[in-house]
This record gives structure tokens, sequence and C-alpha cells, in this order.
């Protein structure tokens, strides 16, 4: 059932592209709309990614490094013909689900906090792409032609791009894992309240080292998506401040940087509005440099009414009346 803040969002979204729309009619146009969708694909996946991290009172901020790495690594070896593109895939994903682990136990085991641990990731995971391409752009060579991943990466189904199926697929697994599993039940009692969560019976590290796995796999998935879109890589910018849209998608959606709350659905009408808002920075002819601005500014607008809709929430069931006695006979 969609909630009064997925509903709010999606009279929101309809409300922007109307007008949007009625300024720039090209906003409709087939060429502008599939574009938009395979954007929306593109960045849904790491979204998603950032959303479960977020909900288990975490926090990933290095998702643009990450994407840049696996994005160069994944591109070496196939344009290099080292390994198959199946296998360079699976070589991907396995690279997010490592560093996904080594962040969930830094943060469980070592007790480090995650804007730290991510941090430091963002960081190192930048370098590394910049050490093993030697500073220099990685891409595939002149005429060098891979049709099957080609088209499973960057085609289109009858003009439905494949990356937005591919969002649509994910969506659909981890909205099911979030909503319908009991590690999404206990997912969210962890970002409630973790020690309440442990006392309860929950085994919190397994949860938030869980979370971690799933964000950085799958944000080694939209790389690969990315990384066949671009067709070329430089690591000194590739990813930059991606992990802004994926936290900026997760909150416009629900998710409480506090943790404990969200959905899949919301971070998925998240998504859509903040690609509306960059279609409508680039239909209007409005400077790209303010591009991040725009991106701030959702951020906290969100926050801002996260905690709008918190402090109502609590001074409601503050008001809730109390039993009245009646006097014994």
């Amino acid at each position: 059932m969609i909630s009064r803040k997925d509903l709010g969002l999606l009279i929101l979204i309809l409300v922007v592209g109307a007008i949007v729309a009625i300024i720039n009619p090209r906003f409709l146009s087939p060429i502008n709309l599939a574009n938009t969708a395979n954007l929306i694909g593109l960045f849904g996946l790491f979204a998603v990614a950032q959303a479960f991290v977020i909900i288990s009172g975490g926090i990933e901020l290095s998702v643009g490094s990450i994407i840049a790495l696996v994005g160069v690594v994944f591109v070496d070896l196939v344009a290099n013909e080292t390994l198959s593109p199946g296998l360079a895939a699976v070589v991907a994903l396995a690279i997010g689900a490592l560093i996904g682990l080594v962040h969930g136990l830094l943060v469980t085991r070592v007790g480090i906090q995650p804007f730290v641990v991510t941090l430091c990731g963002l960081l190192i995971y930048r370098g590394i792409a910049r050490y093993y391409t030697e500073d220099a752009t990685a891409g595939f060579p002149f005429g060098a032609s891979f049709p099957t991943l080609e088209w499973l990466t960057a085609g289109r189904f009858y003009g439905v791009p494949h990356s937005l199926i591919a969002f649509v697929l994910v969506t659909i697994v981890m909205s099911v894992v979030l909503h319908r599993s009991v590690f999404g039940r206990h997912l969210f009692a962890v970002g409630k309240n973790e020690e309440a969560a442990r006392y309860s019976g929950i085994r919190t590290t397994r949860v938030i080292v869980a979370a971690y796995v799933i964000c950085c796999t799958l944000t080694a998935l939209a790389a690969i998506f990315i990384a066949m879109y671009t067709r070329s890589i430089s690591p000194s910018s590739h990813g930059n401040f991606y992990e802004l849209y994926a936290i900026a998608a997760a909150v416009l959606g629900g998710c409480s940087l506090r943790g404990g709350e969200g959905s899949m659905l919301g971070v998925v009408l998240g998504t859509i509005l903040l690609q509306v808002l960059q279609n409508l920075v680039n239909l209007l002819g409005i400077p790209s440099s303010l591009n991040f601005a725009v991106m701030g500014s959702v951020i906290l607008l969100g926050v801002i009414a996260d905690r709008q809709f918190t402090s109502v929430g609590s001074r409601r069931a503050a008001k809730v009346p109390a039993a009245t006695t009646t006097p014994a006979a």
C-alpha cells in the first residue's frame, strides 16, 4: 500500500513534470524520455543500494569511488580480452561484495563509525583506480565490439532501455527482501535501535554486514552498466559525487538518516524526481555548474521534511488521552 509520503512524492513528480513540459515541450519527446529513462535506471541501481545501508542506520560515502574502481577493472578485463565479459562481470560483482564485507566488518567488529569507514573508502578506491590505470583514461580500443554485452547493458527492448529494465527487476527483488522477509524486518529493527534489536535476539552484526554487502554489490552492478554507457572512464572524475545522488534519492524517498525507515517505492520515486529535476536544469538552459547546488538543496529539503514529519508524529503520539478511572462502588 502506498504511503502518504510516497503519494506526496508522486504528486510532486507529476506537477514538476507538467511544468517542465509546458515550459519546454521537448521534455515529452521520445528521445528525451528514453534518455531520462536510461539515467533513471543507471542512477536507480546504486540509489536502491544506498537505501539498504541508510535503513540499517549507516551511510555509504564511497559509492562514486567504487563505481570508478569497478568500472576501470571491468573495462580493462573486457577490452584486453583477459576474461570473457561474463567472467569479468563476476569479478566486478565480487569486488563490490568484498568491499561491502570489509566495510561491514570494520563497522561492526572494529567499531569504527560508518561515516569514517566509507569516507576512507572514498579516498582509497579512487586512489587505487587512478594507480591501476596510471591516471590514464580506461576505454575500449577503436573498433572493438562486444555485441552481446553491449546489447545487454546499453541496448533497448521496444524502446525501453535495458538499464531501466534491470533497475525494475532489482527493485522488485530488493522490495521483497526488504518488505517481505525476516531479514528486512531485522534490518528495520537494527536501524531503529541496534541495542534493543540485539537484546531481542537479532544477530545485528550479520544484518549490518549483509546490508553493506548488498549495497556495494549492487553498486558494482551499476558500475558495469555505467561503464558500458560511457564507454570510457577517467578514474580521477568518473562517478564523482554519485554518492550524493544516491543519498538524495534515498532521503527524498523517505529513508531517514537516523535509520529504521524507508521503502523501495520511495527510493524509486526519489530517483525519478532527481532525474526530472536534472532534465529541468538542462532543458531550461541553467548552467550545469549549478547541478550540485540543486542536489545539495534537494538533500537539505529532504532532511528538513523528514524532521518535520517525525516531530509531528511524535507530538500526535504524545497527545494520546490517558485512561480514565472510575471510583469503586
